[in-house]
């Protein structure tokens, strides 16, 4: 008998064959063909990881995590749409104070409405290209209600991730090396990942989309 093909392979290990048919290549491998053998244990794994497979369930905080890293990557195609983000202050749009020249680039303060949040997020640039973002939500739902332990994800989509977790007062501090572009992802109303795209961040343009 020839060697045996990836369908009469697969089919084997399946147990689909009519008994003839798997009888000549019961019959062919107990010969010691070794490339038949290698064949047919390498697709009796597959099948094994495959029954397996439907049983496993990772964790939900690992599950979440995925998400936002998928929201706030530079490759993601679609985004859920829930709402809106409104960009209530921006520094950067702020006219200059007449007989004052530009304090330049080196720190941006900007507040958005991202529902049920309001978002307070203060950039400022250190030596060797560094920038430190610090923040805070604000439950909008409950005024005096911060957003503690809300987690988030800061990434300079350059292939550099944060990961990170607002502290009892909502707040967050994290360095991270710049490129001119951020985007923080968090999880809004509805628990959908809400994404604020800081483009040009210590530049002269913001903008925010979920």
């Amino acid at each position: 008998m020839k060697h045996l093909t990836t369908e009469e392979g697969i089919d084997l290990v399946n147990q689909v064959l009519s008994p003839s048919e798997r009888l000549e290549m019961e019959r062919h491998l107990e010969c010691g063909c070794e490339r038949c053998q290698n064949t047919i244990a390498r697709w009796r794994r597959v099948r094994r990881i495959a029954a397996t497979e439907p049983s496993h369930q990772p964790p939900n905080e690992a599950v979440r995590i995925a998400k936002a890293a998928f929201a706030g990557s530079p490759w993601a195609r679609v985004r859920k749409v829930s709402g809106v983000i409104e960009v209530l202050f921006d520094s950067f749009l702020q006219p200059a104070l007449e007989g004052v020249r530009s304090a330049g680039a080196g720190t941006r303060r900007m507040l958005y409405r991202a529902d049920p949040f309001q978002v307070d997020l203060q950039i400022e640039a250190l030596v060797g290209g560094s920038v430190v973002v610090t923040g805070q939500l604000l439950d909008l739902r409950e005024p005096e209600v911060v957003g503690s332990h809300v987690p988030l994800m800061l990434s300079n989509l350059r292939g550099r991730v944060i990961r990170a977790t607002t502290n009892q007062y909502g707040e967050f501090r994290e360095e991270i090396e710049g490129t001119g572009d951020l985007e923080l992802v968090f999880h809004g109303a509805n628990d959908k990942p809400v994404t604020i795209s800081l483009h040009d961040v210590l530049g002269s343009q913001s903008g925010g989309k979920q």
